[in-house]
């Protein structure tokens, strides 16, 4: 292996036999052959990346594109057809909930089995018991057979077993979207804690957040193939829009059904009519980040006098104005904004859902305000980035790179905002 590498995919490629139908006794394989008939899927097809030591990989893409699979490939699940798969060091994985647990057992004995599995000898498993059962907060059901838990009560126990083995390399497969709230942002915490100490993390999600919360890179497949890697920020939108463009000429395709349908009952179509759809459908393929719906069009920050500015000083009033034109009518829209240092430190992100703003609709022209009473950022510079997304964070308009602001200060605080306090000393 290169130095400085944990891992190293090498021109990987994976095949998975799908059998239209299957005989699985004797009897069934003699009398009814045909049922072995199959096509061969290529799932994945000459991927080669690399992960540094210390480094978080998020592994992104539509179901079936083949993520789940390279993740089972590191675990050493399954093995590729063809190329190579070089780790260095112990490895822990959260590939399928409750993999590995027996389900008479109790929650205590599967921590035995299961770190064992990782690796541990007893002795390490009784040294580090007591933290696993604190974390995974199973104290009251620890001693109760694991197949009474719920799905919820499974991924905590596995995932406490997880994090505590010093591994170094950890691999999750979407474990995270178990769970409720609490234990997810604990979770969250936990891994950036493992990151900061050093290991290497790949993990599959869909939460574009997540990837950006915890992973340096982003890795997107596509059909068994690296479409895109890069900086979760950059990749992550171009995935999104991908697949609201997807989404969009589903919809657009179901419209046309209906839309034909109709005709065929009415006996009504113009050529006009015609023409005026496929003009809309070259609009939302040649739309910004998104599907075109709806487009900011102006943006403007302006201090407490009402003047525009660029530059403020940590603390100021500032009022944020969004104008943006509507090309069709968008229903339950999330408008969100995220700040973000020069450097690509992500410093702050919101929006209209996490804020509990709902049933937003955009049926004409107008803009909408933020206004920031303090402005808490450090001294620097800074870039805005702001969204148009409706229903399920479909990309209406995905605006990168929007806006500047520089930011002066004689404060000497360290990191990217002032957090207000006050010291007490007895």
């Amino acid at each position: 292996m290169r130095p400085g590498n944990a891992i190293e995919v090498s021109h990987v490629s994976k095949n998975f036999k799908i059998y239209l139908d299957k005989g699985y006794t004797l009897k069934e394989k003699v009398l009814f052959s045909n049922r072995r008939r199959f096509e061969e899927r290529k799932v994945l097809n000459d991927i080669s990346f690399d992960v540094k030591q210390g480094e978080a990989v998020g592994l992104i893409g539509q179901n079936g594109c083949g993520k789940s699979t390279t993740l089972k490939l590191l675990t050493r699940i399954m093995y590729p057809d063809s190329g190579t798969i070089e780790m260095k060091g112990r490895v822990s994985s959260l590939i399928e909930l409750g993999a590995g647990f027996h389900p008479d057992m109790s929650g205590r004995e599967n921590i035995y089995i299961n770190a064992a599995i990782f690796g541990l000898t007893k002795k390490e498993i009784d040294k580090r018991l007591d933290d696993i059962i604190a974390f995974s907060e199973l104290e009251e059901y620890i001693d109760n057979p694991v197949r009474t838990y719920s799905s919820g009560m499974y991924m905590r126990l596995a995932f406490a077993v997880a994090i505590n083995v010093d591994a170094d390399i950890l691999l999750i497969d979407e474990i995270l979207a178990v769970g409720d709230a609490g234990f997810q942002a604990k979770c969250l915490n936990k891994l950036m804690e493992i990151k900061a100490a050093g290991t290497t993390i790949v993990i599959v999600s869909h939460s574009m957040g997540q990837i950006e919360q915890i992973c340096e890179r982003s890795i997107w497949i596509h059909e068994g193939k690296i479409r895109e890697e890069g900086l979760p920020r950059e990749v992550g939108p171009k995935y999104l829009d991908f697949m609201g463009q997807k989404q969009q000429a589903i919809e657009v395709k179901e419209e046309e059904r209906k839309k034909e349908q109709k005709e065929k009952e009415e006996e009504k179509c113009t050529q006009k009519e015609k023409e005026e759809e496929e003009k809309h459908e070259e609009e939302v393929i040649k739309s910004r980040w998104g599907n075109g719906d709806a487009r900011i069009t102006d943006i403007s920050i302006l201090d407490a006098s009402g003047k525009e500015r660029s530059v403020y000083r940590t603390g100021d009033y500032c009022k944020l104005i969004i104008n943006y034109k509507v090309n069709k009518v968008v229903r339950d829209v999330i408008l969100g904004i995220g700040i973000y240092r020069s450097d690509g430190v992500r410093c702050y992100g919101t929006n209209t859902r996490i804020d509990h703003l709902n049933k937003i609709n955009l049926g004409e022209d107008g803009f909408y305000e933020i206004e920031i009473p303090h402005l808490l950022l450090l001294q620097g510079d800074y870039i805005l980035d702001f969204t148009i997304e409706s229903g399920q964070n479909l990309p209406v308009d995905y605006f990168t790179k929007a806006k500047t602001l520089k930011i002066t200060s004689a404060i000497e605080d360290i990191g990217v905002c002032r957090v207000e306090h006050t010291w007490i000393i007895s």
